[in-house]
């Protein structure tokens, strides 16, 4: 049985200001209608698969499951990692899973934020790869590189076993632009795309053979796994005492059983901004824009507006992003170091280094509009048949009035409903809850009003989300 796992673990820091570790970059629509992540669920149709497993991170379990629900007749597997671990831990983790579903599970690992343009081909590698992963080998898939590129690692190819697939030589680090032109020269070297296909079982075996620490903590924290709604959570004490390693040092490396399949797909792993200048369709000056933008005298940039008009004037080679709540220009050659100005912004504790102006939960959205002296105003989103949870506040009070939907609303002993330009008031300390039972989404401005207006001022009776950790 081939079953895909897909890793949606990565924060995508080189994407800020729009890819937040919140809602990091495999949630957005960054290359095609939809997410990355469900692009990616939509490349596995056609290929005759078992119930996809996803590895992600407990903050976005219900990004997942929300994006996903729609996208495969099977709901998928979610396993959420106690802690980021790399690579090498995560498979784990899906491997042990699908092992109890099928011994010999065959795993086809991909990383959740890659693009591809041609799913046909993509198909046709993993395809022609099944045989020799059945066999036992541990296929990893090369892209047939299109230039000399420093931003990717390469894997070096051995003896060619037939056309399109080979022995695995070696793995090498990003080169410089000198040996990266030899490598693409050589015709023996391919980008590495993060992407396997291995049988479960083989996959466990190398663990054992090369990382038994790593193995011990992975079997010991899915034998300690938790059910939790529609997740699975490993034992988080057990799996913390894994090392933290890529497959790529803790296995491949390592693997006398390694294999390549070429691949030419038109791929891409979206890694900075400069790869969604050279995806998109430019103007004849050779820029690429989406939303709100107006250029004059300008030539070879990418320029991205969310929220307003972005103009520029007699410029060339920038990346310039604009969001409701930062703005990001960078030289094009330069823009992958972002990622520095995001840790810059983590150590001053900038809120805008990990969350969005709009908020994401699993019953919807908040987005705060207006901060002030004890008070502030926010816009929800409830999503069709949601509800937030049965709270109260120590602190503050809060003003609802419906701009769209109906709400149905419990404040205190009361159960009401609410329609547009229908307003309701509650008091400090008392209990409350809105949902929709609608079939449109319900907005709603609700202004809050006290002496602390935090997240953390929430006291939970109920939740369908079976949450404790999360606002709201």
């Amino acid at each position: 049985m081939l079953i895909p796992v897909l890793l949606s673990g990565g924060v995508g820091s080189r994407l800020w200001p729009v890819s937040r570790a919140a809602r990091p970059k495999q949630f957005l629509p960054l290359s095609a209608e939809g997410s990355m992540l469900q692009e990616t669920q939509r490349r596995l149709a056609g290929l005759s698969c078992g119930t996809a497993i996803v590895v992600c991170n407990a903050d976005h379990r219900f990004l997942v499951a929300e994006q996903l629900q729609h996208e495969s007749e099977q709901a998928p597997t979610i396993i959420l990692e106690p802690a980021g671990r790399n690579t090498a831990p995560a498979i784990a983790l899906a491997a042990i899973h699908s092992r109890e579903v099928d011994p010999e599970a065959l795993l086809l690992v991909l990383p959740a934020d890659h693009h591809v343009t041609d799913t046909d081909a993509f198909q046709r590698a993993v395809e022609q790869a099944s045989e020799r992963a059945m066999a036992g080998m541990l296929m990893t898939f090369g892209v047939v590189p299109s230039h000399a590129e420093t931003g990717y690692g390469y894997v070096r190819c051995g003896a060619e076993w037939e056309e399109g697939l080979f022995e695995l030589a070696e793995f090498v680090e990003k080169p410089d632009q000198e040996t990266a032109q030899q490598y693409v020269d050589s015709g023996t070297y391919f980008w590495n795309s993060g992407m396997f296909l291995l049988r479960a079982d083989r996959y466990l075996a190398e663990l054992a053979a090369h990382q038994p620490e790593m193995l011990a903590a992975c079997e010991q924290a899915m034998s300690g796994a938790q059910r939790d709604l529609d997740f699975i959570r490993p034992n988080a004490e057990a799996f913390l005492a894994s090392p933290a390693n890529s497959i790529d040092y803790a296995v491949m490396e390592h693997t006398e059983a390694g294999g390549v399949a070429a691949l030419s797909c038109g791929w891409s792993d979206v890694g900075a901004w400069p790869a969604l200048w050279e995806m998109g369709s430019g103007d004849e000056e050779g820029n690429v824009t989406q939303g709100d933008v107006f250029l004059h005298d300008a030539s070879n940039n990418y320029v991205r507006s969310d929220s307003r008009l972005v103009t520029g004037v007699g410029i060339a080679d920038l990346v310039i992003v604009e969001t409701a709540d930062a703005v990001m220009v960078g030289a094009k050659d330069r823009v992958q170091d972002v990622k520095k100005v995001v840790e810059a912004l983590l150590l001053v504790d900038r809120p805008e280094a990990t969350q969005h102006q709009t908020v994401w939960r699993p019953w919807g959205s908040y987005e705060s509009l207006v901060v002030g002296e004890q008070f502030q105003v926010k816009r929800l989103t409830v999503q069709p048949g949601q509800e937030l949870s049965l709270q109260l506040h120590h602190h503050r009070a809060e003003h609802w009035v419906v701009v769209s939907g109906s709400a149905e609303v419990i404040r205190g002993e009361e159960h009401f409903t609410l329609g547009p330009d229908e307003s309701t008031y509650i008091p400090i300390g008392v209990k409350h809850r809105l949902a929709n039972r609608g079939t449109d989404p319900l907005e709603v401005i609700e202004v809050q009003s006290g002496s602390y207006l935090g997240e953390d001022d929430i006291v939970r009776f109920e939740d369908v989300y079976g949450r404790e950790e999360s606002p709201k």
